[in-house]
């Protein structure tokens, strides 16, 4: 299936040169003399490597064709471990296959896993996920929710910018799309 580029979005997966590419992000220009063009970042979703290409104004791409298959994270050593939650069936990728969504897999998380020709490509995560504050400088008294923001590290190894109150312990929701903190999640 094609898809024109004036239909572009974010998140849009698309396959250039017969590989799987993800939409980070494009912009729609219009010159005052010249034709129009969409400029586009795109992400290779299975090298992760990021390249900027530029489009013609309703220019026909194909979309990419994927294969979706819901999964849970298991556990990590020397590898991360997935299993299939229609079939039971375990996948095991490195750190590098599976990119930065590394950074946010905790034991347990349900995540998708993106086929592309048979070849698992990719993991989606789920948009938000909870972790845990493993190591932060300790707040002082007086901190309030607008004072600053510190380094925090989370139980997966991921580090964020967190407000100046969170301390080891807390539960965090966080963005899995830009990393950023979202809110200290109530305990029990």
């Amino acid at each position: 299936m094609q898809v024109s580029t004036n239909d572009f979005r974010k998140g849009m997966k698309i396959e250039l040169d017969g590989a799987p590419y993800l939409i980070v992000d494009f912009q729609h220009v219009k010159p005052g003399k010249g034709g129009a063009f969409v400029r586009t970042r795109l992400r290779h979703l299975q090298l992760g490597s990021v390249i900027d290409r530029t489009f013609r104004a309703e220019e026909k791409v194909p979309l990419a064709d994927f294969e979706e298959r819901r999964a849970q994270f298991l556990y990590r050593d020397e590898r991360l471990h997935f299993m299939g939650l229609d079939t039971y069936d375990q996948l095991a990728r490195s750190e590098e296959e599976v990119g930065e969504a590394a950074l946010y897999l905790k034991e347990e998380t349900e995540v998708t896993l993106l086929y592309h020709k048979g070849a698992p490509i990719g993991v989606e995560l789920p948009t938000f996920v909870e972790l845990r504050v493993v190591r932060t400088d300790p707040g002082l008294r007086g901190d309030t929710a607008s004072g600053g923001s510190k380094p925090a590290t989370l139980e997966t190894g991921a580090v964020v910018s967190v407000p100046l109150f969170i301390g080891e312990g807390d539960t965090l929701r966080i963005d899995t799309r830009t990393g950023a903190y979202i809110e200290r999640v109530a305990s029990g």
